[in-house]
């Protein structure tokens, strides 16, 4: 019998259980994250080499027209050392780690979920899924609502395959598209903005400003891109009176390219 569960649990059948627990469902990027990760001994008594944890999100890659769902790990942790769990024993291992700034908002499509597994020799590693809401930071949020507040409208949230000019620790970037309602509407087609790098204090932002363009130059002025420009500007706690004003001033400045 004792065989015969082994076999079993070998293919996942009456294996151990793991089972990830967060103290909230919602946080900010930036936050730490605490919890505990519950391990159930199944039928037979096994040997776990590692807990592991893992923060993902996922993001679009092109190529050759065609678009493509990627998984990007943005950390990985191990949680424990090797150890036995007994039949129907239950262990707990507390958990606490940071949620890197560069976790996508969950806005749009995004989604980003813990997974946690156990990893066993010789048999179908347990897993767990638990997705959770990610909001912006402080600083990230003043700068969203100022540019909602200058009269433009989220349409979409998604995250890239990054250019390689912007690329940073992650190979995506999350792109926040705006559609002027506003006083621009008629001087823009859109304004997307990239959080490059964040901390608590500041904000390395990329600003692409897409113009209006009319008469018999416009569609050429579309194709080779001579209708946007790009600005690279860093936002601090300092700017908060003036985020608004910071940011208008740029917009304005780049009208008519």
């Amino acid at each position: 019998m004792s065989f015969f569960n082994n076999v079993l649990a070998s293919i996942g059948v009456g294996s151990a259980t793991v089972d990830t627990r967060l103290e909230k469902t919602t946080y900010r990027a930036g936050e730490i994250m605490r919890g505990e990760i519950i391990v159930r001994g199944g039928q037979v008594e096994q040997q776990v080499d590692t807990i592991y944890l893992s923060i993902n999100t996922t993001y679009i890659r092109e190529a050759n027209d065609n678009k493509y769902t990627e998984v990007a790990a943005l950390q990985k942790i191990k949680v424990s050392e090797p150890f036995i769990i007994a039949a129907g024993e239950r262990k707990t291992f507390p958990i606490s780690l940071t949620l890197p700034f560069e976790t996508p908002i969950t806005a749009g499509k995004t989604q980003v979920w813990i997974q946690t597994g156990l990893d066993i020799k010789n048999a179908v590693d347990p897993s767990d899924k638990d997705y959770i809401r990610v909001q912006p930071t402080e600083l990230a949020t003043h700068i969203l609502d100022a540019i909602s507040s200058l009269g433009f409208r989220l349409r979409e949230a998604e995250c890239e395959q990054a250019p390689a000019r912007f690329r940073g620790y992650y190979p995506f970037i999350q792109e926040f598209e705006f559609v002027p309602i506003g006083q621009y509407r008629n001087h823009l087609d859109e304004l997307e903005i990239v959080f490059l790098s964040q901390s608590n204090h500041s904000a390395e932002i990329l600003l692409q400003i897409d113009r209006k363009v009319r008469g018999i130059g416009s569609f050429f002025a579309e194709a080779l891109d001579m209708d946007e420009s790009y600005v690279r500007t860093t936002i601090t706690k300092h700017d908060l009176p003036i985020i608004e004003t910071k940011l208008q001033q740029i917009i304005v400045k780049h009208l008519k390219g």
